[in-house]
């Protein structure tokens, strides 16, 4: 009989079943390359891949749903099984994973009074009709309709977030209306807390960890009837912007942890790759600040996040084989790695002069969070007359994430992250008193993906300005996803222009005829590098190449401030002085024969007249944990 039973062990069709899994998040990595990765991990001995999937971008918008491109799950799942491997889904509605709101859409936050992962009927709406799409489309790929997808997860680490055993129960049971019969499980971390808050009768528990595999199979022995289980073995982590490091774990410990439960269970690596967080994807956490997560998701895993063998995958290889063989699998093409060199900039644009071309135009007595207008990521500006006002003591925002710049007739005034939103910092004198226009431009960071705090995720301003004591009323909001930067009109560049601040004074010394620097190698003389350009406030840089090849290549953001880059308008993701990260990884599928664009958005006046695009990442120094 065809099927996979959970008994005292894993038993498919009838023959015990040693699960040694590795996850790939299919929407963090480009297509093209699925079945170089999945080849990859077949090769390293894995019968299974594991991959989320993320609500948030199967229903970009309420009611409208989409699985084509990165996001062509069926594919995904196609390509595993012609590879000789199994599948375990982890469905949303909640996925965690570091990535933007956890999975949720971020349009349920329009909603006043939403609440998450509990038994709130409108928010119980919401996911059956996500389901009603979700599980008819998965369900022929289950392995008893013939089908590569042995195991299916309810819900993610529920156990740290709640206890409401209703709301659990009636994801179990809307999961099996859909026919849907392949084993259910859950996960947790190893704790009596989470374990207990996250259980569900008659469901396999499951447990999350990076080290201590021994205690924690120990542990889990008080709950589990039936095989021991880690759904996420942790041999990497994230990084966030502002840490400083790039963090690694060691690779001794890591295979000590996963040879033991080779002998004495089954292991799920989480990651085998870790991928991209391309575009505005990248989640956050909150405990004492706010942590937003880099674009790089390498997590130090088993592959790189371009997709390179590391020490790690022979390490690991090396413990399968010594139990199981290797099978035989597709000899692969090389990825090939390329520094195409130098590249020159070549377009300009200021925010200022592209909003007519780019943004929504709202208007509004009050500010309005991004939600409100049906935005979901990216920037968001709110323009004002400030004419009547005859002197500005202070200005606060109220109620505003993530990071907001402030300026006065253009002219940049404060910016403020966080926490000195979060305790309404003022913004004190001098504040320009004559100015007639104040704009504000909020960036979402990315929403919190863990705890309490991703009910209040709302991005924008969803509170008030105060200006002086009291309330400052009248607005033209601008919705900016950055989702249309091919709408841009770039002016030629004027590199004398550039090397000026907005007063027209000079940044840059001994500038000759054609706008250049005459210290190419060196410091100008008021020690500014020669292919640098300040003080131009939000603005859009356009940078030209020529390819004959396409080739995996690394983009050098060091000399830029802040913002995100776009390679033929698809965006690959933020950049920001603050590091670890250095570079953004620009995979080859994305590279055209022929012209190619890249445009960087940088709001902190901060750019480059040339960037380099070089064949290996820099993602900052390594630092050591142990998750």
């Amino acid at each position: 009989m065809r099927g996979i039973e959970i008994k005292d062990k894993y038993y498919l069709d009838g023959e015990e079943f040693h699960l040694i899994s590795g996850a790939i998040h299919y929407f963090r990595v480009v297509p093209q390359y699925w079945k170089d990765r999945l080849i990859k991990l077949r090769a390293m001995g894995c019968n299974t891949v594991e991959t989320y999937i993320p609500w948030n971008m199967h229903e970009p918008k309420e009611g409208q749903f989409t699985f084509e491109g990165i996001l062509n799950l069926g594919k995904f799942i196609e390509t595993a099984g012609e590879t000789g491997l199994y599948v375990i889904l982890r469905p949303s509605p909640y996925i965690c994973a570091e990535w933007e709101f956890g999975g949720f859409p971020a349009w349920l936050l329009k909603e006043d009074g939403m609440k998450l992962r509990c038994s709130y009927k409108p928010y119980l709406d919401h996911v059956k009709k996500y389901y009603d799409k979700l599980m008819p489309y998965i369900k022929p790929y289950m392995y008893d309709n013939g089908g590569p997808v042995i195991m299916m997860q309810i819900e993610n680490e529920y156990g740290y977030y709640g206890d409401d055993h209703s709301y659990m129960e009636w994801l179990k049971d809307l999961i099996r209306s859909y026919d849907i019969n392949v084993p259910l499980f859950t996960s947790d971390g190893p704790y009596d807390d989470a374990f207990t808050g996250g259980k569900i009768p008659g469901i396999l528990q499951t447990g999350n960890f990076g080290s201590h595999a021994k205690e924690r199979f120990d542990f889990m022995k008080k709950y589990v009837d039936g095989p021991l289980s880690c759904m996420e073995f942790w041999l990497g982590w994230f990084d966030d912007w502002g840490s400083g490091f790039h963090h690694t774990t060691s690779v001794e410990q890591n295979v000590k942890d996963f040879a033991y439960m080779l002998d004495n269970g089954n292991v799920n690596i989480y990651m085998f790759q870790g991928g991209t967080n391309f575009g505005f994807m990248n989640g956050a956490n909150y405990y004492d600040k706010l942590t937003p997560d880099v674009t790089s998701y390498d997590y130090d895993a088993i592959l790189t996040e371009d997709g390179q063998v590391t020490d790690k995958y022979i390490a690991f290889q090396k413990e399968i084989s010594k139990r199981y063989g290797l099978p035989e699998v597709e000899d692969l093409e090389p990825i090939k790695r390329k520094a195409y060199g130098s590249i020159k900039l070549d377009g300009y644009v200021s925010l200022w002069d592209s909003l007519d071309d780019i943004a929504g135009k709202n208007e509004s007595v009050y500010p309005v969070s991004m939600e409100k207008l049906d935005q979901s990521y990216g920037y968001i500006l709110y323009h004002t007359k400030l004419k009547e006002i005859p002197e500005i003591n202070g200005i606060r925002l109220v109620d505003a994430n993530d990071r907001a710049k402030v300026y006065v007739d253009h002219k940049h005034v404060a910016t403020m992250y966080d926490r000195e939103l979060l305790e309404d910092k003022k913004i004190e004198p001098p504040v320009p008193t004559l100015g007639k226009d104040m704009d504000i431009l909020v960036e979402n960071m990315g929403r919190v993906n863990f705890g309490p705090y991703m009910l209040k995720q709302r991005k924008g301003i969803d509170g008030c300005v105060l200006i002086n004591t009291h309330q400052h009323y009248g607005y033209d909001i601008y919705t900016l996803p950055l989702d249309n930067v091919d709408k841009l009109s770039f002016k030629d560049v004027n590199i004398d222009a550039l090397h000026k601040d907005n007063n027209g004074d000079a940044l840059h010394k001994n500038i000759d005829d054609n706008g250049s620097c005459d210290h190419v190698e060196k410091a100008c003389a008021d020690n500014i590098d020669s292919d640098s350009i300040t003080d131009h406030g939000p603005s859009f840089y356009r940078y030209t190449f020529e390819a004959d090849e396409s080739a995996d290549t690394f983009i050098d953001m060091k000399g830029f401030g802040k913002g995100c880059v776009f390679i033929n308008g698809f965006n690959l993701g933020r950049f920001w002085e603050v590091g670890p990260q250095e570079t953004l990884y620009l995979p080859g599928p994305l590279i055209k024969n022929g012209k190619n664009e890249i445009i960087v958005f940088e709001t902190e006046g901060k750019a480059k007249s040339v960037i380099e695009l070089m064949d290996h990442p820099s993602l900052g120094p390594c630092e050591q944990v142990s998750p």
